[in-house]
């Protein structure tokens, strides 16, 4: 057990039986009262945001996480399945940890996991991701208005909306949060 000093951002800590995430963990000293630390936390599994104030001297269970790289091979139901770049371990890991992005994952990107005693708690994917156009509706002549954009299908089956000059074949540039177009790619 660690004390509530030691705690960083980032960290991750069991509290009150649920992993948590530090974001923001901020050592208070109102006047004439007791210091302590003021945490703002967010859960693993739902994406709650939890607030707590640790007293200094109080025992907090931080979490031993091991994050690496891993290759996305394929999906397989409700799970995709990586590999650890280093070792060629596969693991199944839910979709659920990567969020909405998941949907521009092409296979062979790389990807990042963190496990905590053989379980994955957090995914993420790349902040963008190159992307074949495999359908659009072709530009109609005349409709130059600036910033038009028309709807897409790229090759993971994901639909973003892209700039009229933009035809099938090309490649894009997608940022994977948002799911927008950011520019398209040379060569």
């Amino acid at each position: 057990m660690a004390k509530a000093s030691d705690v960083k951002n980032g960290n991750v800590l069991r509290f009150n039986g649920e992993l948590v995430q530090v974001e923001e963990f901020l050592h208070r000293t109102p006047g004439n009262l007791r210091a302590f630390y003021q945490a703002r936390m967010r859960n693993v599994k739902s994406g709650k945001l939890v607030e707590y104030r640790f007293r200094t001297d109080e025992e907090v269970d931080i979490a031993r996480v091991e994050t690496n790289d891993y290759q996305y091979l394929y999906e397989d139901g409700d799970s995709l399945v990586v590999m650890d770049n280093a070792t060629y371990d596969q693991h199944n890991v839910p979709k659920a940890l990567f969020g909405p992005a998941v949907k521009f994952l092409k296979e062979g990107m790389n990807v990042i996991v963190a496990f905590e005693s053989d379980e994955p708690i957090m995914g993420s994917i790349p902040g963008s991701a190159e992307l074949e156009i495999t359908y659009t509706e072709p530009a109609v002549k005349g409709d130059t208005s600036s910033g038009a954009q028309k709807n897409a299908t790229v090759e993971t089956g994901a639909e973003i909306r892209v700039p009229l000059f933009i035809n099938i074949g090309d490649k894009v540039k997608v940022d994977t949060a948002t799911g927008t177009y950011v520019e398209r790619v040379k060569g």
